[in-house]
Order: C-alpha cells, then structure tokens, then sequence
C-alpha cells in the first residue's frame, strides 16, 4: 500500500478509520464502545464542590457524568459553565475538562478568548498567506473581537471557497454556543467520531487515497495484531518492549544479536524515533520510563535530540522530563485517547 491512504471501515457497529503511509499505520480512530463523551465535545454544565489539594473543580454533567476541571478561580458552586472534554477518563473517574474552548474545522480553528489570526507557520509562500489573511478577515468581519481564529496547514492545499466555508461554519457554531451558557448541564456540540477524525485531522497532507472497505481487505487487521503484542521489532535485529501498568508505561530497548559498538545507539535512535508512534496507536499516556539500551553518558545529547524531533509534530503535549539518576529516561504523554485494548474488544 503505497503513498498516503485512509481507510474507512466499521468496527462491529462503531465507526473506524485508519491512516496508512508506504504500508505503515500512523494512526488510528475508533469509537468507543459506550458512549463515553469524546474528546472535542462540548457542554454548558454546572459547578459542583471543589477537589480540595488538586487545584480543581468537579463538574456536573448531563446523564449523570462528572467532569474535573483544573480550574478554580471565579467559578462558584451552581454556576453554569462551558466546558470542553480535553482527554479520556480512566474507569472511575471523572472526565478531564476545560474551560479554554475549541471549535476545529478542517481548516480553521477558532479560539474563543484568544483574539487575533494566525496562519499556520508551515505555509511559508507570502503570496498564499496574504490571500488566507483577506480571506478570514473577511469571514471574520462582524465576529465577536475575542474571538481568535487559526488557519491550519492544510489550507495550503485547499480551494479558497472551502475554506471560507469553513471559517464561517465554525465561526457561526461557536458564537451560538458561546451565547447558550445560562440553563442546566446540556451536550451543545458533539465530538468528532472516527470518520470525522479521519477527515479533519488526516488533511495535511491531502491523502492520496480514501479507501472504504474492510480494514482485513487492506492488512489493518495484521497491523492491530502487531499492536497488541509488547514487542516492537527495530531495524538491525534489535527491538523494545513496551508495556503498561496501572501506574505508568514502561518501555525496554534492547540490541539483540548485534555487539558492536555502535550497537547501543543505533537501537536507542530507533525506538525513540518510533516510540511516538507506538503510543499513539496503542493509545497510550500518563508516565513513560524508558530504559534505553547501554550507552555512554556522551551520547545522551545525540539521543535528546533524536527523541525531541521525534515528539516535536505529535498532537498530543508531550513534556520531556529528561534523564533520571538511575539513567532511565521520562517523558509525560496527554491521554488523548483511550487504550487500544479498551478500544478493539471482540469484532460484531
């Protein structure tokens, strides 16, 4: 399967999507199994207790949810507020939530509260960005003055018309929800499902193929069945386990069969190079250890950079914390998503 493809198929009755690039998944969406609220979705709910010595609130929302939001300042109790879910919720407990709102288009994000508009910074032809700039100001013209907006990189690709479209749509949805604050907990705007996902966020670059069919028809299903293996093979026979546990991801390289000197290196540079990846399939966050194969102190500068590129195009915030006493390696992932393993279940 060669180029940039997005395959869109059902799994059992839930919608999924998968983005393969030269034969290699990069990513992956599929709908929950219940009806958990997705990421992106909005709500005006009410102001619950706070969560004293957590620097948060909870939120009351519809159908009996909760929401947690890390933020106390000018919030009371019984007051109505918007909130946008920013995460997925571990079983049990409440559902990460924010009051810094997001209305996402294809190709323009709205940014209540941040004025001004920016263009994304990887379009760099100055004629382009001078016709964008006229084209939202003039979609913009009449919106509320906080109201911020962000072009997205793949307008670059895309026919002006569709992208005024699609300034407008948002720019319309978020000044109707930001004009519902006042009633009781209540779903304003849906999260985007697996397809949608697909469409949104896979743009830049435009796919060369979208393909709707049966993941099997396509080896997506080899490729998940890899995922649900611990071990990731690496180039030169070496490879890396990586494996959850309740309090954090711990992930093992190792070189192999290879005993040369360079081996270490190689095989450090390689799962940090592919070790986004594996999270965001397996859907993975919270702590991550790595115990990186043995190496000398003066290569940990090669691999520190290895491992911010790396990191440096992926969606969900990453910190990289650095090197630990013990010479183990920590970085901290935004769960963005649910666990693989929660997501596939037995196919209807």
């Amino acid at each position: 399967m060669k180029g940039r493809v997005i395959v869109l198929d059902n799994w059992g009755d839930r919608q999924a999507a998968a983005l393969v690039v030269d034969g290699v998944l990069q990513d992956l969406a599929i709908d929950p199994v219940d009806d958990a609220p997705l990421p992106g979705a909005i709500y005006r709910g009410t102001v619950d207790r706070p969560m004293k010595g957590q620097g948060g609130v909870f939120v009351r929302l519809p159908e009996g949810r909760t929401g947690f939001l890390r933020q106390v300042s000018g919030l009371t109790p019984g007051q109505p507020v918007l909130v946008q879910v920013s995460g997925t919720a571990e079983p049990g407990k409440a559902v990460p939530v924010t009051t810094r709102l997001l209305f996402k288009g294809r190709y323009a994000i709205l940014t209540p509260g941040a004025p001004g508009l920016n263009i994304s910074r990887r379009i760099h032809d100055e004629d382009l960005r001078a016709d964008l700039d006229a084209l939202a100001q003039a979609a913009m013209d009449g919106a509320p003055r906080d109201l911020g907006l962000i072009l997205r990189s793949a307008c670059a690709e895309a026919d002006e018309a569709e992208i005024g479209e699609d300034i407008l749509e948002a720019r319309d949805l978020a000044i109707a929800v930001l004009n519902d604050v006042d009633g009781t907990p209540e779903l304003l705007v849906e999260g985007p499902n697996a397809h949608e996902t697909a469409w949104r966020e896979w743009a830049d670059p435009a796919p060369d193929e979208v393909v709707q069919g049966r993941f099997a028809d396509h080896g997506i299903d080899e490729m998940l069945d890899a995922l649900a293996d611990p071990r990731v093979s690496l180039p030169g026979g070496a490879h890396m386990m990586v494996e959850p546990t309740r309090a954090l991801v711990a992930v093992d390289v190792n070189t192999g069969a290879d005993t040369s000197p360079a081996a270490s290196l190689k095989a450090n540079i390689a799962a940090a190079r592919d070790l986004p990846r594996q999270l965001r399939l397996r859907g993975l966050g919270g702590q991550v250890v790595i115990d990186f194969a043995p190496m000398p102190k003066k290569d940990r500068a090669t691999l520190d950079q290895v491992l911010r590129a790396a990191f440096k195009g992926e969606s969900a915030e990453t910190s990289l914390s650095g090197w630990t006493h013990l010479g183990l390696y920590e970085l901290v992932r935004k769960r963005d998503r649910l666990a693989l393993r929660d997501l596939l279940g037995d196919r209807a």
